[in-house]
């Protein structure tokens, strides 16, 4: 279909998932627009730059299908300014979904996922959690993640194909959980934290998908605890989602380590490319691999474990430093209820390793001295954090995600207020 038009989607969380179950089905089988789900909650200006950047010819909202006028010149006149030029005359091939994401530049991009590789996701995820499409009563999904996110539109495409109608809210609390009579739900650690704060029954679930981010320190071992069966998932927009389940791909996902240490996925969940065109897996490797910016490890029956963000290395003194490292270390210590470790530029050391912390009791923060001492116990001495920052909680990214650049920010701007 070298003409399909794509349809941005802008409806909140409803009952049985609103209009968007319908469209994604439409989507998934061809029968309907491309679908590019954003946040309803967007600002005016930056709707009107995504709608402009992606070329969408109609926007779905819950009255119904708007038409909006074919893209023109970005502002300022340059038609090409801020976006591919000529998006719209561009072939959208198998694309079902485009997920927005900004990656670390801020600059909007599109991931375009096939409803094979959407499926073949979906699939794999119920078959390795033991909800197959047969999944029947009782198998039912509570959807609580975002739509304009690839986390929550899989619970929709595991629902269409378990063929169980999910439980849609747009709020997620412990009386939610006890009600909802769900089997599976996706949650992200910020979320997990809050239901096992409130006392939630979490144990109702035959299982719960944690993704997004690295969980901190303590909180899978709490989870467990209180008797919730918690399966990490790690993966991206450009794998469908989560494509690894607590350290083993996905039925058909395959992993390589790269000489950098990079990890490599292959198999039927890749997407196809971005939008606005830009190079997809094949045009990479070249292989038919997917190389992420993440660092990971494989051990000798093929588990991986995830270091963390290769662009979020810290270079101190002629040494590298992963954060996800060290957070998992300060994460474990008295008084630490979270921590962030980023670098803050520094002219001796290149980069100082600095803990953003949030602490347990505000009025007795952890000391500095106190977590290098305890940090060198089991991290090389340069991992140590040389500097602290205290804050009573972390901004949050829509994805459920710390937000690195503002904690970065405000770690800059109080050393500069040191000097």
């Amino acid at each position: 279909m070298t003409d399909r038009s794509l349809h941005a989607v802008l409806l909140p969380p409803a009952p049985g998932g609103g209009r968007l179950p319908e469209l994604l089905s439409a989507a998934l089988d061809g029968t309907g627009p491309a679908l590019l789900p954003l946040d309803p909650d967007l600002p005016a200006a930056r709707l009107r730059d995504l709608l402009r950047r992606f070329a969408v010819t109609a926007i779905e909202t819950p009255g119904g299908t708007e038409r909006i006028a074919p893209p023109g010149p970005a502002p300022g006149g340059a038609a090409g300014a801020g976006r591919d030029p000529e998006p719209a005359g561009r072939d959208l091939g198998d694309t079902a979904v485009i997920v927005a994401t900004s990656g670390s530049t801020g600059v909007p991009k599109g991931v375009r996922l096939s409803a094979a590789a959407l499926r073949a996701s979906a699939a794999a995820s119920l078959t390795r959690i033991g909800a197959g499409p047969a999944g029947g009563p009782g198998g039912r999904w509570l959807s609580c993640l975002p739509g304009f996110h690839v986390a929550g539109l899989q619970v929709l495409i595991r629902s269409a194909l378990a063929g169980t109608d999910p439980v849609v809210t747009g709020q997620v609390d412990a009386q939610v959980v006890a009600d909802c009579g769900c089997a599976y739900v996706s949650l992200v650690p910020t979320l997990l934290r809050r239901l096992l704060d409130a006392g939630a029954p979490l144990e109702k679930f035959d299982a719960i998908l944690l993704g997004g981010a690295a969980p901190p320190a303590g909180l899978l071992e709490q989870a467990r605890a209180a008797g919730a069966n918690v399966i990490t998932t790690y993966g991206m927009s450009e794998t469908c989602g989560g494509c690894v389940y607590d350290g083993a791909p996905l039925d058909g996902v395959r992993l390589r380590i790269s000489d950098a240490g990079l990890i490599g996925i292959a198999g039927p969940v890749l997407f196809s490319g971005y939008w606005p065109a830009a190079p997809g897996p094949a045009a990479g490797a070249g292989d038919g691999w997917f190389w992420t910016s993440d660092l990971g490890e494989l051990d000798a029956a093929g588990r991986l474990t995830v270091r963390g963000r290769a662009d979020d290395v810290i270079n101190t003194g002629g040494e590298k430093v992963v954060p996800g490292e060290v957070e998992s270390v300060l994460g474990t210590l008295d008084g630490v209820a979270d921590v962030v470790i980023v670098g803050v530029p520094d002219s001796e050391w290149g980069e100082l390793v600095t803990a953003v912390i949030v602490p347990e009791d505000p009025a007795a923060p952890p000391e500095l001295a106190r977590l290098r001492a305890q940090a060198r116990e089991r991290l090389p001495g340069f991992a140590a954090p040389r500097s602290l920052v205290l804050v009573p909680e972390f901004p949050m990214l829509a994805s459920g995600k710390p937000d690195r650049q503002a904690l970065r920010a405000a770690a800059v701007s109080q050393a500069a207020g040191h000097k």
